[in-house]
């Protein structure tokens, strides 16, 4: 079974998330916990949040087994971009760009679901 969560909205840029979500791409559940864990990132913090809830959902509606989750697939996608202005030099004002991120996690414990 597959199931997935999202978060939307997450206030850090999607090009600096990426380079987390990268090294868990494709990992088992254990494997992934340790590497997040062991990468002291702000989007170390927020995927695996994400990645709790997607191993919760597996668990809790679909009855999947915890040793055999692994993440399938895992993206972040760019969110809305909040303009935010600044002071610059010599009474000029320069446009500040805060990036917010949509991360998408979908795990999946091997188990297809069965056709009749």
């Amino acid at each position: 079974m597959e199931t997935y969560a999202i978060h939307k909205g997450a206030m850090i840029a999607p090009r600096k998330a990426r380079m987390t979500l990268d090294l868990v791409r494709g990992k088992s559940l254990a494997e992934a916990r340790a590497i997040l864990l062991n990468t002291n990132t702000k989007g170390s913090r927020l995927i695996s949040k994400v990645l709790e809830s997607a191993v919760a959902n597996a668990i809790n509606n679909n009855g999947a087994q915890e040793n055999t989750i692994y993440i399938k697939e895992a993206y972040i996608n760019e969110g809305t971009t909040l303009k935010r202005s600044k002071i610059a030099s010599r009474g000029s004002v320069d446009r500040r760009d805060k990036r917010t991120s949509h991360i998408y996690i979908k795990v999946s414990d091997g188990l297809g679901t069965k056709e009749d």
